[in-house]
């Protein structure tokens, strides 16, 4: 008998699904939560109708000040769960593509933002790496930021890992203008502002491996 899934279970899920820089199958998703491949998919369509609007628990009707019984009315999220070439990822809705891409587009002319500064930074120092690899140390999903920075023309494509298959991102020549360096070896080096982690380089070699 199956045991039933738990709400921390369907937050972790959730979790994972909104950190994926690529679709991940119900198989894969599994064995990342431990949990039945009958249950995440379960949970997968739970959360594909959640976030369609279909799964509102709307309270009964109370009687408004017009006299007129008033009823909670679910609505869809901006964003939806799909499941495309066997795997599942989120997305942005279609709907919404226009303002979605004309905000990514003005955020060119505007001043990085914080998020797109710490993103950009891990990039410079730990490239060539990819985008789930920077959203774990970030802690964060960092695809829109990813996006724009690659729209902005500060970091490109190089190329894909030849383990996972996942698209690598590093720095690009505008980037070296921009911060006024004739190559990346001449960033500033991190260790000595780490009182107490001297072997820095060599920890960062062993991560590699």
């Amino acid at each position: 008998m199956t045991e039933p899934v738990t709400g921390r279970e369907r937050a972790a899920l959730e979790a994972v699904l909104m950190v994926l820089d690529e679709p991940a199958s119900a198989t894969d998703l599994a064995a990342g939560l431990n949990l039945t491949v009958a249950a995440v998919e379960e949970l997968l369509l739970e959360l594909q109708r959640d976030y369609d609007g279909y799964t509102v628990k709307a309270p009964e009707r109370e009687t408004g000040r017009n006299g007129l019984q008033d009823e909670a009315v679910a609505s869809p999220r901006g964003f939806e769960l799909r499941n495309v070439a066997g795997g599942w990822r989120i997305y942005s809705r279609a709907e919404f593509a226009d303002i979605v891409g004309a905000f990514v587009m003005e955020g060119q002319t505007a001043r990085l933002t914080q998020a797109a500064l710490e993103t950009l930074a891990v990039i410079a120092y730990r490239q060539p790496v990819s985008r789930a690899r920077v959203s774990a140390i970030r802690g964060v999903n960092v695809d829109s930021v990813v996006r724009t920075l690659t729209q902005r023309g500060l970091i490109e494509d190089a190329g894909t890992d030849p383990e996972s298959g996942a698209v690598l991102y590093r720095t690009t020549s505008y980037f070296l203008e921009r911060m006024g360096i004739g190559s990346v070896a001449e960033l500033p080096q991190l260790s000595p502002h780490l009182p107490g982690l001297e072997g820095i380089d060599e920890f960062y070699d062993a991560g590699r491996m």
